[in-house]
């Protein structure tokens, strides 16, 4: 936050985002790693983190077998090695916008970073709500010093897209510090001051960085736009899942045998009264003081209530579940049972394809406005010839299923629809040769005129 109030002075900006977002956001982040407020040790009171657990589930199927083909010229090729670079990094970076609700991508000159909420001050956006004015941080630190940029991204006329550049240096990682000049920090080859346009002087399409956001309307401030954490509106039931969760566990933890025995039954024959107590007994055995008549002894077994108490965690599942974008019964505590087709799963999870198709449509947009400022980059520093090219997305069907996929090709093959080549090559990893020759080989040679085979 210390280096959002000296974004603000050293720019003289304000951000365009509200209190209520950063509150929000800054408490949804400490749920995602695992720190909830709920959390009480005294009370048993643990996390599953299970807002983790929907973060990591949303950001596997949205980048399920996704690709990103850039072609049609050296540029072209240039900026595919630059997808090619940061393809493993891409379901971590959807990860991180879906738990923070937003995350940045830009190039850094080798590669490009990822930005979340605590790391930028959005200052402007146009009248789509797309952001045009940001300031990024970058820090890192030698020895026991800390050092921190600031770069701010805005346009400052009708054509002309400025970035500009400020280092700061301090003794704690806690306090911005003083500014110094560039040079004298690894950002040395970066220019205090840059602007940018088109070879012909026009205005660049748009800013140089990609925003991924979560789909859903932002309902804390309609007017910002930063998305909301997926589970921004399950909290009560994840902090409900937790409690349930929690006293399930501590009631098995609690579950052992307890035997109650008379202290008469430990007593050996021949032994002095006082040495009874020094007597190891098991775990589960309860020494107690006998007084009656008669001496005693009685097992208690606790009983379980998880089969009750699996009713309840479901339930808080299924909320969880559709608050957070998923179809009812998408998440259970225990397994499925039973085959299920392709089709029961497209019919049964129609609201998680939708939500999920809309995710991957928020990732080509953000990866849209990544090429975008690679391509700018590459002209501005010579990487690459300017020219055009072209962009494809792809992505794994989520209701795919390799079984029933075969199955019907065999049907296929089996009804004369598709020769029977084609289903080895898909299905049994042939080449197309090899496939070919054992379809050969297993036609039976035509009768002679005589009906004897030659």
């Amino acid at each position: 936050m210390l280096f959002k109030n000296e974004a603000e002075r050293e720019f003289n900006v304000s951000p365009v985002t509200s209190p209520q977002m950063d509150a929000l956001i800054n408490k949804c982040v400490m749920i995602y790693r695992g720190h909830p407020a709920w959390v009480n040790e005294e009370d048993h009171i643990r996390t599953i983190n299970f807002a983790k657990t929907i973060c990591e589930e949303t950001a596997r199927l949205t980048t399920l077998a996704v690709s990103i083909s850039v072609s049609g010229s050296p540029m072209g090729d240039y900026l595919q090695k630059q997808m090619d670079k940061c393809y493993f990094n891409l379901r971590k970076w959807v990860e991180m916008g879906i738990a923070h609700g937003t995350a940045i991508l830009k190039p850094n000159g080798s590669g490009v970073d990822v930005f979340t909420p605590a790391d930028f001050v959005i200052t402007s956006t146009d009248d789509n709500g797309n952001i045009n004015g940001i300031i990024f941080k970058d820090s890192y630190q030698n020895g026991q010093k800390y050092y921190t940029r600031l770069e701010y991204h805005r346009f400052e006329s009708d054509s002309v897209y400025a970035i500009s550049n400020r280092a700061y240096v301090s003794d704690s990682q806690d306090d911005i510090g003083k500014k110094i000049d560039l040079a004298k920090t690894r950002w040395s080859m970066l220019l205090p001051d840059a602007y940018i346009t088109k070879e012909n002087g026009e205005r660049l399409d748009s800013p140089l960085f990609g925003v991924f956001s979560t789909p859903d309307a932002n309902n804390v401030d309609s007017s910002s736009t930063l998305g909301l954490p997926i589970f921004s509106t399950a909290i009560e039931e994840l902090k409900d899942l937790d409690i349930a969760y929690s006293r399930n566990a501590y009631e098995i933890n609690i579950s052992q045998k307890i035997t109650l025995l008379d202290d008469r039954l430990t007593q050996k024959s021949g032994m002095k009264i006082g040495d009874k107590q020094d007597i190891r007994l098991p775990k589960f055995v309860r020494n107690v003081l006998g007084s009656s008549a008669n001496e005693f002894y009685q097992e208690i077994n606790p009983q379980l209530n998880t089969e009750t108490r699996k009713v309840g965690i479901n339930m808080y599942l299924s909320f969880i579940a559709y608050k957070c974008g998923y179809s009812n019964g998408y998440f259970v505590f225990d397994e499925k049972t039973g085959m299920v087709t392709a089709t029961q799963i497209e019919a049964d999870q129609q609201r998680t394809i939708q939500f999920i198709k809309d995710c991957r449509d928020k990732l080509e947009n953000c990866m849209g406005g990544l090429i975008y400022a690679l391509q700018i980059m590459a002209e501005l520093y010579g990487l690459a010839p300017s020219g055009q090219y072209e962009v494809e997305y792809g992505f794994g069907d989520i209701i795919y299923s390799y079984e029933e996929d075969k199955a019907n090709w065999w049907k296929y093959v089996v009804n004369g629809k598709i020769p029977a080549w084609k289903y080895f090559v898909k299905f049994e990893s042939m080449t197309e040769e090899e496939a070919k020759a054992l379809t050969a080989e297993a036609q039976p040679e035509e009768p002679t005129l005589f009906g004897k085979e030659e």
